[in-house]
């Protein structure tokens, strides 16, 4: 049964599991450059979300260690600071693409495919993680543990995912960069 806390915040979850990706999706067409205004590329970023992602996995491992040591609290805010790699990472990855070209993946043969595959992969988990990132939160935060364990089972691997193949995405697209 849902509690309260729960409740409260489910229309806001739902939102913003459409919202974003959506805003994502918009802002990652639109190329500040293009359309005349004199921005700077931020080429630099890349590096920098790449590793947040990799910072992110690193914490998201921690702080499972964390709880299975019956340390919650750390548990707690170890998850906080991932969600804020998370928003940082994808802040920096739009601004990137709003004022950067794309870059194309130049590899060849089978490790073309298995570039892409990755790279979708990483996408759509990207956006299927959103609710149960916030969902599994809002659980641990309202007191219901035995559903936020539930959920956490799937969101955790997910997650993890998510954050350790935005680095190999990088890795493996970074000798393409102008």
């Amino acid at each position: 049964m849902m509690t309260a806390e729960e409740k409260k915040y489910k229309k806001w979850i739902v939102a913003l599991s459409i919202i974003i990706p959506l805003a994502v999706a918009v802002l990652f067409g639109v190329n500040l450059r293009k359309l005349g205004y004199d921005v700077e590329p931020l080429s630099f970023l890349p590096p920098i979300y790449a590793t947040i992602n990799g910072i992110t996995a690193i914490l998201l491992i921690v702080a499972i260690s964390a709880i299975k040591r019956g340390k919650v609290k750390l548990h707690e805010n170890l998850i906080k600071v991932c969600m804020g790699c998370s928003i940082a990472f994808l802040l920096m990855y739009v601004a990137y693409h709003m004022t950067s070209e794309s870059t194309s993946y130049g590899g060849e043969g089978v490790i073309r495919y298995i570039y892409f595959f990755i790279l979708i992969t990483h996408i759509l988990l990207s956006i299927i993680i959103i609710p149960f990132v916030l969902f599994t939160f809002v659980r641990g935060i309202a007191g219901a543990y035995e559903r936020h364990k539930k959920l956490a089972r799937i969101t955790y691997p997910m997650w993890l995912y998510v954050a350790i193949t935005g680095v190999v995405v990088y890795l493996m697209i970074s000798p393409y960069y102008s």
